[in-house]
């Protein structure tokens, strides 16, 4: 009976749809409505089936879904189409990404797309360039305070920039990805300048309220997101003398989703992203999307049913891109964003693994993998068709979000220990040689984030001002191994752009008022060609770094076993020092990789008998892929260096 009702106001809304689409041949487009359209309706009605213009509002959303295939290139139409029907296309080994700011990367787009042989040369097919929406001078948030959707910031390029990088990248068959920031706008963007204008359309289009009296009840149940620089959720403006929903910063007013013309207007953005040329939209701060009184206002249900609809609308008129999901939330909640179905994912193909990504960190700190073991045997399940994006350093701070049921199980007090992760790496515990800065400080709790790039948290800046080769070598070392673990995991490994020259900390932020109290800009730097140009030097720190990663990314994308189709067994082993998991060809299950990591700063052993119980080492010795060359086994045991891994195969 309800879905006798769709299809009745499917042809309803059809025959209200402006005049000039009829004009188009749109059968793929009616094709893909009608599979999709009773998911849409369902999901409209249950988040605006009670206003009174609900039908008008679904007629909005269906022609907007229509202007937009319309205007949708041949190109993109044939990739839509070949993806439609290898549908598990990106859960491929072959893919590598890496993001980057495109200014402090190489200045403009322009200048992005003159640097494409740099990835071709390090063997990276996906790029994440950061945000470049046109956005205020300050008060930008690096980029996510958007003031026009629609619009490229003139300090990166134009609209036919983006497109010519997007044809350059096809060329190579390298994925582009763009951010679209769903949850917020700038204070300044057109809506927020109309709401502050006295514009009731637009007020509606954020959280505003005439008192504190709304505001207070939300504040109860409200964490604070930056309490240091942004402290409570609303923020007084003087203009529209109201108060408005600032979760935050004070100038990034919260979109209200309660309001279908907002769905509307962001799955217009969207789309115009897809037809641009994006494979792969990475939504911002989704967990955020939905506020309901008396909750934390994250990981609401109605959050999750807008990006149900936000796929099901894109795969409509753009069914070959991806989301990925921006949710740095705890794990239990995490995998909730590929969404509900058993096998296909209906929200976001792509999540951050921001746990895997906190806990090889306190492996870092550590020195051994106790709790990485642990928060990886009850990482949450993924969807089959969906995967992780494997990390260890990005544009953000690096939160602690272990489970602490995992922390007391590997042994430790979970406030304690975060304690001494801090402290750690932002170099005030005894003999750490890591030099991060702490963010996102809590006076009244003590707790904080990390900032600080790669190379300095692992101790090579330390190592390098003091001379100290043995330290350069552990820090490469470790840089090596951390990004072994990621390219091995399951998922789609992405760097962080200077990584794989030993990019260290930059301090210039220090000395710009817009920049100095976030100290996430310390791993922000600008690219240093000149240092880059070291990769090609043997011996110097940056020819090491690069040729291991080169090395690595060429031999992960030979290995059917690193493709992920829920593939990997973590095997439990005695020595608390090694994280050990396999990974088994999907095609033929006798192809089978076990990847061996050492954490500690001494070299380790691996029982045999801890293996053969798995099937491993049953033919005498086994090769490590990554040297060709044979794994001695003496008395029953298996020598690992230090900070060092294998990946193993018969």
């Amino acid at each position: 009976m309800y879905e006798q009702a769709s299809h009745a106001l499917l042809n309803e809304i059809l025959a209200k749809l402006n005049p000039e689409i009829g004009k188009y041949r749109l059968r793929r487009f009616y094709t893909r409505l009608g599979a999709n359209f009773y998911a849409i309706y369902s999901l409209f009605k249950l988040l605006y089936g009670e206003r009174p213009d609900f039908k008008e509002q679904m007629v909005r959303l269906v022609e907007t879904l229509a202007m937009r295939y319309i205007k949708r290139g041949p190109t993109l139409r044939r990739s839509d189409i070949a993806r439609e029907i290898n549908y598990t296309w990106f859960l491929s080994q072959k893919w590598v990404g890496m993001a980057l700011y495109c200014d402090r990367f190489a200045d403009n787009l322009q200048g992005l797309k003159e640097k494409l042989p740099y990835f071709q040369e390090l063997g990276v097919n996906m790029i994440h360039v950061m945000p470049i929406l046109d956005c205020p001078p300050e008060n930008n948030d690096g980029g996510y305070a958007v003031r026009d959707f629609r619009k490229i910031d003139a300090r990166y390029g134009t609209l036919d920039d983006i497109r010519a990088l997007s044809d350059a990248l096809r060329s190579r068959d390298t994925l582009l990805v763009l951010d679209v920031v769903v949850n917020h706008t700038s204070d300044e963007h057109e809506w927020a300048v109309r709401a502050k204008a006295g514009e009731k359309k637009y007020q509606d289009y954020y959280y505003v309220f005439d008192d504190r009296g709304i505001p207070d009840a939300y504040e109860e149940a409200m964490p604070e997101i930056f309490p240091a620089t942004a402290p409570g959720n609303f923020t007084w403006d003087e203009d529209m003398g109201k108060w408005v929903m600032t979760v935050f910063n004070s100038y990034q007013w919260d979109l209200n989703y309660r309001n279908p013309a907002v769905l509307i207007e962001m799955i217009d953005v969207i789309l115009y992203w897809a037809n641009m040329g994006a494979d792969i939209l990475r939504l911002d701060a989704v967990a955020f999307l939905w506020k309901k009184i008396g909750s934390t206002c994250q990981n609401e249900r109605e959050a999750h049913l807008i990006l149900r609809l936000m796929k099901d609308c894109c795969q409509v008129t753009a069914p070959g891109v991806l989301f990925i999901a921006e949710a740095i939330v705890a794990p239990s909640e995490i995998a909730k964003y590929f969404g509900e179905h058993a096998i296909y994912s209906k929200e976001c193909e792509i999540a951050y693994n921001a746990t895997l990504m906190a806990l090889l960190w306190d492996a870092v700190a550590t020195k051994n993998a106790r709790l990485l073991g642990q928060g990886v045997g009850n990482l949450p399940q993924k969807l089959e068709r969906a995967t992780w994006l494997n990390y260890v350093r990005c544009h953000d701070d690096i939160g602690l979000g272990f489970d602490d049921a995992d922390v007391r199980e590997a042994g430790y007090d979970p406030a304690m220990h975060r304690a001494f992760l801090i402290d750690y790496f932002t170099g005030r515990f005894p003999t750490s040689p890591a030099r991060g800065m702490p963010f996102g400080t809590n006076e009244k709790t003590g707790d904080a984030r990390i900032s600080g790039s790669l190379a300095s948290l692992v101790g090579l800046e330390y190592a390098l001002e003091n001379h100290d080769e043995e330290g350069v070598d552990a820090a490469v070392r470790t840089i090596t191994l951390l990004h072994s673990i990621i390219l091995s995991f399951g998922g789609l490994p992405l760097l962080y752009y200077g990584d794989a020259v030993g990019t260290l900390n930059n301090l210039e932020f220090l000395q710009d008022p817009s920049t100095q109290h976030d100290s996430r800009w310390v791993h922000r730097s600008r690219f240093d060609w000149d240092k880059a140009e070291l990769r090609h030097r043997p011996g110097t720190v940056e020819q090491r770094i690069f040729s291991a990663l080169r090395r690595l990314i060429a031999l992960r994308k030979e290995i059917p076993a690193f493709a992920d189709f829920d593939n990997r067994t973590l095997i439990p082993v005695g020595n608390p020092n090694l994280l050990v998991y396999s990974r088994t060809d999907p095609e033929n299950w006798r192809n089978r990789v076990l990847v061996v990591g050492n954490f500690s700063a001494e070299p380790q052993t691996l029982a045999l008998e801890e293996l053969s119980v798995h099937g491993f080492f049953q033919y005498g010795g086994m090769k490590d892929l990554c040297t060709g060359e044979s794994v001695p086994v003496e008395d029953g045991l298996i020598a690992v260096p230090a900070l060092s891994f294998f990946w193993l195969s018969d």
